[in-house]
């Protein structure tokens, strides 16, 4: 009687286990999608409208990405008159990024789109954001092109604007209000600051040593390099030791790589080798100012402007440093960096300021 009694027990245990199989096939889980719905042909674009792309889903204002636009940020971002920035990347299928350095660019495919929207928060009188304009910039097989997208007052559309334009608003920020009079770049503008070694664009911040942090995505929080690699944007061995830039205004930081790391981002497109401040005596990239030579310290400026600043970096007098002099300055002639901005950036400056105050180093 107990052989038969288990027997009933394992015919019903596994009829359970059928049923449930049974249940489980019913249920079919919603696969990610297989190919991204962006709109693009590497021969048409720039296209005349942001929409046209269709990177974004439902109304274009909330920039929500479609699926294989990623959303991405910078450790430390370059400052635009404190314009707040929105970044995603997109690729074509099957085909991914590889890693050169830490401190370059990485190797993007043909058909790379990044994509940064500018945009303000707390837009007088209303308090509401506005974005200003979105620009791309994309990796065809000749380099990189740049095209800006000038957003329309009702927030629904961007038009193609490479002829420059400014956009006067006032704005809330630190609980301070403010206003400007926002500039929407020029193409040679752009060339400007994103030339590389031989005068063709190329962008400025993707570098592994920025992109190296946790981001929070829909789907919890991750590196962005190592969810770069997930989705297939990314290839190849990245290495686990990246001398990464912290954020400049962490305080939990030490103060020196703060300083280098706000020079690197704002600072180092343009003084080096090839670029548009080549001839300026300093080199701000983040993996050469452990040498305190290339940040200006007790280095004699190149072009005297006030006989008082005897430095670039006065160690342990920010007032008669030329660097603190350029980075409080808004005249167009004196300002650093010479582009993105007319405000002055109060809390970087301070951030300098404080800096070169620190410095004992005794110039001789």
């Amino acid at each position: 009687m107990s052989k038969n009694y288990n027997n009933i027990t394992f015919l019903l245990v596994l009829s359970l286990l059928f049923t449930s199989c049974a249940k489980d096939d019913a249920y079919v889980p919603i696969e990610p999608e297989s190919e991204s719905p962006v709109v693009f042909d590497i021969a048409q674009v720039p296209y005349q409208t942001l929409s046209e792309y269709n990177f974004f889903d439902g109304e274009m204002k909330n920039l929500s990405p479609v699926y294989g636009v990623l959303p991405y940020d910078l450790i430390t971002p370059l400052f635009s008159d404190y314009a707040h920035k929105k970044r995603f990347i997109w690729m074509p299928t099957g085909v991914s990024a590889s890693y050169i350095n830490d401190y370059s660019i990485l190797d993007f495919p043909i058909g790379t789109v990044l994509i940064k929207n500018f945009y303000y928060e707390n837009v007088l009188p209303s308090n509401e954001a506005k974005i200003l304009e979105t620009r791309l910039q994309i990796r065809k097989e000749e380099g990189w092109v740049f095209a800006n997208y000038k957003w329309n007052d009702d927030q629904t559309q961007a038009s193609f604007d490479l002829a420059g334009s400014y956009v006067p608003l006032d704005f809330i920020e630190n609980n301070q209000q403010r206003s400007v009079n926002y500039y929407v770049p020029s193409g040679p503008q752009c060339l400007t600051c994103h030339k590389s070694d031989n005068d063709i664009a190329q962008p400025i911040g993707v570098k592994p040593q920025n992109l190296n942090m946790a981001f929070s995505y829909t789907d919890g929080n991750f590196n962005q390099l190592q969810k770069w690699k997930e989705v297939g944007y990314l290839s190849g061995n990245i290495p686990t030791n990246i001398q990464t830039v912290v954020k400049w205004d962490d305080v939990s930081q030490p103060l020196d790589l703060r300083v280098r790391s706000y020079l690197d981002i704002n600072c180092a497109h343009c003084h080096e080798d090839n670029r548009h401040c080549d001839y300026r005596p300093i080199r701000f990239a983040f993996n050469k100012t452990s040498n305190l030579t290339n940040l200006g310290v007790c280095v004699e400026a190149h072009e005297i402007f006030d006989p008082s600043l005897t430095y670039i970096v006065n160690p342990g007098n920010a007032e008669r440093s030329i660097l603190a002099v350029r980075i409080n300055s808004v005249e167009e002639s004196l300002r650093m960096p010479l582009l993105a901005r007319t405000l002055k950036h109060d809390e970087g400056a301070q951030l300098i300021e404080q800096w070169i105050n620190s410095l004992t180093t005794i110039c001789q």
